[in-house]
């Protein structure tokens, strides 16, 4: 059923072919939103387009400017605009101590983490204010409001996101663009499942307990979910949130701490 305020917004999701991106995508398009998915993974990507049959579809690494300018170009074409862009795409990076982290492994963190958000926005941004205005959803963390151990390039990449986000709403705001991060605490999935395990082998404990130390640090003791953040992102594009920019938006059961 169409939501009111959601009808007929065009929405560019990246990583939109699974996990948080699937769901952010399954939303928009069952309030009646047009949206426009870019992934990476091909197979994932062609799989979520037979199912969800959104305006279009492209196959793109967000770090690879001509890629994300042909995804823009392709968008453009699909929806006949833009007023809405999730900046969903990102990675988990390694989980080690930062003497043992490789350069390599740190720049692709902050590449698709970073880099990726900031060549969305400069090719969003013109269609945004052809269109009058509009809303940027950037995906951070809870990591980028506080400190994490042994996932540095993670918790500095997502920091960076946050400052981004805050900068743009001050740049952006008078053309009537809007400007948030959602800061997600772990949310249930194959990729927390993955980041649990490696932290555990680097700390030298069972995947249990480290799974249970970390929902003993939610004050509501559960993760999230990817509809959790889904229904943050909608509420954020719709009438609800026309007033809300340049805010860090925790979904996380309260963290009281990282580790």
């Amino acid at each position: 059923m169409a939501q009111a305020g959601i009808a007929g917004l065009r929405v560019v999701v990246t990583a939109g072919a699974a996990g948080i991106g699937r769901d952010i995508a399954e939303r928009f398009l069952d309030g009646g939103a047009k949206v426009h998915l870019c992934d990476l993974d091909a197979p994932a990507l062609e799989a979520t387009a037979a199912e969800l049959q959104p305006a279009g579809t492209t196959l793109a690494d967000v770090c690879d400017p001509q890629a994300v300018a042909r995804l823009f170009r392709e968008a453009e074409a699909s929806l006949g605009g833009l007023d809405v862009l999730v900046n969903n795409a990102g990675i988990a990076g390694p989980t080690a101590a930062v003497e043992d982290i490789e350069l390599e492994d740190w720049r692709r963190t902050l590449d698709v983490n970073v880099t990726g958000q900031f060549l969305c926005i400069r090719q969003a941004v013109p269609l945004l204010r052809a269109a009058g205005g509009g809303c940027i959803v950037n995906l951070a963390s809870a990591a980028g409001l506080r400190g994490y151990p042994l996932r540095t390039p993670y918790v500095a990449s997502k920091w960076a996101v946050v400052g981004l986000t805050q900068s743009l709403a001050m740049e952006l705001g008078p053309d009537g663009i809007r400007v948030n991060a959602l800061c997600p605490g772990p949310v249930e999935g194959e990729r927390i499942d993955r980041v649990i395990a490696a932290k555990a082998a680097a700390r030298g404990i069972s995947e249990a307990e480290m799974r249970a130390e970390l929902t003993r640090d939610i004050s509501l003791r559960s993760f999230v979910t990817a509809r959790d953040i889904a229904d943050m992102a909608l509420y954020l594009a719709g009438p609800s949130g026309a007033r809300i920019s340049g805010q860090a938006l925790s979904i996380d059961g309260n963290i009281e701490v990282l580790r």
